[in-house]
């Protein structure tokens, strides 16, 4: 903690700073002004959903925070329950740092401070909307909230006001992933009660609607979709997940295959097992049991990594690893003999991944992350082909993503432009 006293442009306040690592770039912010009048030099504009409380964005040594308001109290709990909810592998913002005790010039006080790592190529659910959307929108929406849920629910944690709002979502290999962005209301327990979990669905589900609804009045959704029956699919897909991580399953006996064929389905759902029971019943058939508790997220993006040093999403990273695998075994066809894996990720990384995005122009490459241009450039790849009957070869497929559809995506960095106060910013759709 950095107790600190400010003393700029002939201001004086007080205040107490406390940060994750060692983040001196945020102590020159001026924390003895109240958020509301911090200069407009220092504030970004990002599209983002609705808040209870005043929330600025600003950029420092190329990185962008977003700056809460609210009391001590809350801040101070909600920057525990976010670095708690990371430890567990959830996906949530970064928390950086907390800023509470603050004293303005003049003695007044003022509300603390939470800081948070804005999350790169993150959209806000409107901001899917409009433009260029994916195929499947809604169902993908709520296959990501729910994957989301369950992981929250796993690590203990009861989220008590989900909603559209507080989540931000990612690309992710033509699905979508969600993160967990305002976890104020949430309290963190050893275990869920069944109570816990449901009622937790149920207010979701009614917070959901309302987005839609909202959603739907501005145009953006159909007037005719159903949108009560839409989200009353929430809870069946939860239960669904939720059943498929936490049932013991009963193994015949001579049938213990099953149990690898469990793990395996885990693992496709993006979860590693770190600890389980088998228990041998009178019958001579065996129950297996995952501790939820210690249940993990990110096979394949941690399988990706140690093999290429690339950080990405988990779907991205399934889809990486398959192309991967698909590379190394027309490579090993062609030597006729077995390749290591780090060999073949090694070639791949240089000849495959690299040499495709390279082709993509640099003022265009940023718009998306390195992990998705590659799926999305292959989707279209695959897709030019059947339309003409042939392979039109990695050159030409490139070309023709760029044109047709890169130079029409937004870009989903963060704008950092002038622009109007963040809280009443509102993304244009056209």
């Amino acid at each position: 903690m950095a107790a600190a006293r400010a003393d700029t442009l002939g201001r004086v306040g007080t205040y107490a700073f406390t940060s994750v690592g060692t983040n001196t770039e945020l102590i020159g912010l001026p924390f003895d002004r109240p958020l509301a009048d911090w200069p407009d030099e220092l504030i970004v504009y990002v599209p983002r959903g609705i808040s209870r409380h005043l929330v600025r964005f600003v950029e420092l040594g190329g990185q962008v925070f977003a700056v809460k308001e609210a009391t001590d109290r809350y801040v101070v709990r909600e920057h525990h329950l976010l670095r708690g909810l990371a430890e567990h592998n959830v996906p949530v913002v970064e928390a950086n740092a907390t800023v509470t005790e603050r004293f303005a010039d003049d003695g007044e006080a003022l509300g603390g401070l939470l800081i948070t790592r804005h999350l790169p190529f993150s959209q806000p659910y409107r901001s899917l909307f409009s433009g260029r959307r994916l195929p499947g929108l809604r169902a993908r929406l709520l296959d990501a909230l729910v994957q989301l849920f369950v992981r929250i629910h796993v690590a203990g944690f009861y989220w008590g006001d989900c909603s559209l709002s507080n989540t931000l979502f990612r690309r992710d290999a033509g699905a979508l992933a969600a993160y967990l962005v305002d976890a104020e209301t949430g309290e963190m327990h050893p275990r869920l009660s069944d109570g816990q979990r449901a009622h937790d669905i149920e207010i979701a589900t009614e917070n959901i609607a309302g987005e839609m609804f909202d959603l739907q009045a501005a145009g953006l959704l159909d007037e005719s979709f159903d949108v009560i029956e839409e989200v009353k699919s929430l809870r069946p897909r939860y239960d669904s997940l939720w059943t498929e991580l936490t049932e013991d399953i009963v193994v015949p006996r001579g049938e213990n295959y099953r149990i690898n064929e469990k793990l395996r389905r885990l693992n496709d759902l993006g979860f590693d097992i770190s600890e389980m029971t088998v228990k041998a019943e009178p019958d001579g058939r065996l129950r297996l049991h995952v501790d939820t508790q210690v249940v993990e997220a990110g096979h394949h993006q941690r399988r990706l990594f140690e093999l290429t040093g690339l950080r990405v999403q988990e779907n991205q990273a399934r889809d990486l690893l398959a192309d991967l695998a698909r590379f190394k075994a027309k490579w090993e066809s062609g030597l006729g003999k077995p390749v290591s894996d780090f060999i073949a990720a090694h070639k791949w990384l240089d000849e495959k991944f690299h040499a495709q995005l390279d082709l993509v122009p640099p003022e265009l490459r940023q718009k998306l992350p390195d992990a998705e241009l590659f799926h999305e450039i292959n989707e279209h790849r695959w897709l030019l082909s059947e339309q003409r009957g042939n392979d039109v070869g990695r050159a030409a497929a490139v070309e023709s993503y760029v044109v047709s559809v890169l130079r029409d995506l937004p870009d989903t960095r963060v704008e950092l432009s002038s622009g109007p106060p963040t809280e009443e910013f509102e993304p244009v759709f056209d």
